[in-house]
Formats: C-alpha cells, sequence, structure tokens
C-alpha cells in the first residue's frame, strides 16, 4: 500500500467535521421539524392530562372555561391557533428557506407569547407550569434556530 492510498481510504479530521456540521439530524430543516413535533405533542399531552383534572372536565361540560365561553368562535379560534405548529411541521420541511424560516420565526414566536400569556388565565397548576414549560422551550428554540439560519449550500 502506497502513502496515496493510505490517505485517501481514512477521512481527514476536517472532513468528518465538516459531516458533523451537516448530518441531518443537525440540519436546520430537520431540527425546526422535530422541535415543531416536540411541541404540538407536549400541546397535545397536556390537554389529554387536563381530562383528569375535574374542574377542566366540569367547565368543559359547562362549555366555559378560564379563557370565556367554549362556544364555536373559541373552538375556530383554537383550531386556527393549533394551525400554526402543524403547518409548520410541512413548511420546515418541504418549503423553500425563506418560507420556513419566516414561518417558523412569526409562528414561533406566536406560540410562544400566546403560551406565555396563558400562564396569567386562570388557576394555576403544576402540569400545565410544567408543560407550558416545555412549550416555551421549544418554540424560542425554533426561534432562535430560524433566526440563525442561513442560505444552504
Amino acid at each position: 500500500m502506497n502513502s496515496t492510498t493510505a490517505t485517501t481510504d481514512v477521512p481527514s479530521a476536517t472532513a468528518s467535521a465538516a459531516s458533523a456540521r451537516t448530518a441531518p439530524h443537525r440540519q436546520p430543516r430537520t431540527l425546526l421539524s422535530a422541535l415543531w413535533l416536540f411541541a404540538i405533542l407536549n400541546y397535545l399531552y397536556c390537554d389529554v392530562i387536563g381530562f383528569f383534572d375535574k374542574d377542566v372536565i366540569r367547565d368543559t361540560l359547562d362549555g366555559t372555561g378560564a379563557m370565556g365561553d367554549y362556544g364555536q368562535g373559541f373552538l375556530l379560534g383554537a383550531s386556527v391557533l393549533m394551525t400554526i405548529p402543524i403547518s409548520n411541521v410541512l413548511i420546515a420541511r418541504i418549503g423553500s428557506r425563506g418560507l420556513a424560516r419566516w414561518a417558523s420565526i412569526v409562528g414561533g414566536s406566536v406560540m410562544t407569547l400566546v403560551q406565555v400569556a396563558t400562564l396569567f388565565v386562570g388557576s394555576f397548576t403544576a402540569y400545565y407550569g410544567y408543560f407550558s414549560a416545555l412549550e416555551i422551550a421549544s418554540t424560542v428554540a425554533i426561534v432562535v434556530i430560524a433566526w440563525r439560519w442561513r442560505a444552504e449550500a
């Protein structure tokens, strides 16, 4: 084996570092999509856990809650709000870089502000605080990653 063959068979440290930076799990599209999914699952599970809370069940059966009447307007608003993270999973994966970046910045900011605001409505519960911390951390991370996302090579 000559010295030329030996050097081409072993990846260089620079090549390894470059591939680590662009590994699929580290790419902004993959990170954003995964974080949006993480946030959505936390939103959902918090709601599921909430249905074990007797006060939440009582309010739901009465059609009222901490944010007022659970009428058609409220339900439509909640549906539109949840469309933000759901659509961002898809946009992060298949949208143009610019669209995915700005949708994540705007959507992440909106979802962070809404989640923070909900902490001041109604009575505080430990499970809601726990899920809110995870959701806020996720959406803040989304905004930071999207903000730092530069043009793809």
